[in-house]
Formats: structure tokens, C-alpha cells, sequence
């Protein structure tokens, strides 16, 4: 999901407050397609949330998916800044994940979105969201290198099991539904520690 604008997007409007109209609708698209996904969306209600019009909207993104790329890689830079993989700390990240996804559901929403609708999308050499999982790869497999985290996983599969369990219970609502009602400690605080504790049993803390 890349930010490049070619082709998907157009040259930004470079009039004075300019920037600040694309950030209003970058907010209003997050919202929209958290709540619609991206064949729902309608962008006569995203202008009309961003207080423009649907042509200056088109001003700056040539259509939807543009619209929708340019949200979803910014938000991919947002967890990452607001999660912090330590390589070292498994679990601690994992625990980050699951607090970030509790508070912002939504925004678990846009990305799931864009995987149901958008699964064949090729991403660009610069795309924002895998130069970060490049990143993380990285500094797990130098973690890995140093002797501080089992080397018989590919860094690859350990970035890919952390998150999947660190966001399940924002990819299924219904479960934290039932757990609400059927667990034995029906509390956010138990879910978090169940996540923290499976993390840590298959990727320990380096002492």
C-alpha cells in the first residue's frame, strides 16, 4: 500500500492550506473506510467530513484505493512508532500491540479492510508499511545474531506469529464477545496477560 502517486495518485494542490484540507480528509477517510471498508466508502462523505468537495478531494488522490493506500501506510507508520519493537522484549511488544488495538478498534478495521478487499495489490519497492516490517526482520535477526534470541526461527515467521497473536482479540470480536460473558476472569487485563504470557513461553525475554 504505497504512497507513491503514480499512478494511483495526483500531484497534491500546493496553494496555502493545502496541507492542511489533505490531512482533513486523510482523517475523514481513516474514518470512513474504518467503518464502510473501501468498496462502501463514498467519497461525497469523506469531502463532506473534511469540510471540502469531492473535486478537491480528487485533487489529491485520483480515486479510492489512491485514498485508501495513503491512509493505510500512514497508520502502518503510526503502530510502528507507537509500538516500538524491542527485539529483545517480545512480549513487552506483543503486550503494546494489544493495547494499541484495544483502545483504537477502528483501526484494526482499516487494515483488515484492505486485506479482505486489496489482496492482490503488489506493494511498491518504497512502500512505508514493508520498509517497517523490513526494519523489524532486521533487527530480530540481529537480536537472533547476538545470541539472544533463538536462531532456529526465521525472523520472518516470529514477526508474523508476535502479531497475530498480539492482535487476537481485535481480529475476532465475537471471542471477546463470549469472553466477556464465559471466562473465568472476563476482564481486558486477563486477555492482555494470556497474550503477554504465550508470547514470552515461545519467545523469552533475553536476560
Amino acid at each position: 500500500m504505497s504512497q507513491s502517486r503514480d499512478p494511483g495518485q495526483s500531484a497534491a494542490p500546493t496553494a496555502s492550506g493545502g496541507d492542511t484540507t489533505r490531512e482533513r480528509i486523510l482523517a475523514a477517510a481513516m474514518e470512513e473506510f474504518a467503518r464502510h471498508g473501501i468498496a462502501g466508502a463514498r467519497v461525497d462523505r469523506i469531502a463532506k467530513l473534511a469540510r471540502t468537495s469531492k473535486e478537491r478531494v480528487y485533487a489529491y488522490f485520483r480515486g479510492k484505493d489512491a485514498l485508501y493506500a495513503a491512509v493505510a501506510a500512514r497508520e502502518y507508520v503510526v503502530i510502528a512508532e507507537a509500538t516500538q519493537l524491542d527485539p529483545s522484549d517480545l512480549p513487552g511488544y506483543a503486550g503494546r500491540l494489544f493495547d494499541y488495538f484495544v483502545a483504537r478498534p477502528d483501526h484494526h478495521r482499516l487494515i483488515t479492510w484492505g486485506r479482505l478487499e486489496l489482496p492482490g495489490t503488489t506493494a511498491a519497492a518504497d512502500d512505508p508499511d514493508q520498509a517497517v516490517i523490513a526494519r523489524k526482520i532486521d533487527l530480530l535477526r540481529q537480536v537472533q545474531q547476538a545470541g539472544q534470541l533463538d536462531p532456529a526461527w526465521d525472523p520472518a515467521d516470529i514477526l508474523a506469529l508476535v502479531n497475530q497473536i498480539a492482535t487476537t482479540w481485535a481480529a475476532q470480536p465475537e471471542l471477546s464477545e463470549a469472553a466477556a460473558t464465559h471466562a473465568v476472569d472476563p476482564t481486558t487485563t486477563a486477555r492482555r496477560a494470556a497474550v503477554v504470557t504465550a508470547v514470552e513461553r515461545l519467545f523469552p525475554r533475553a536476560h
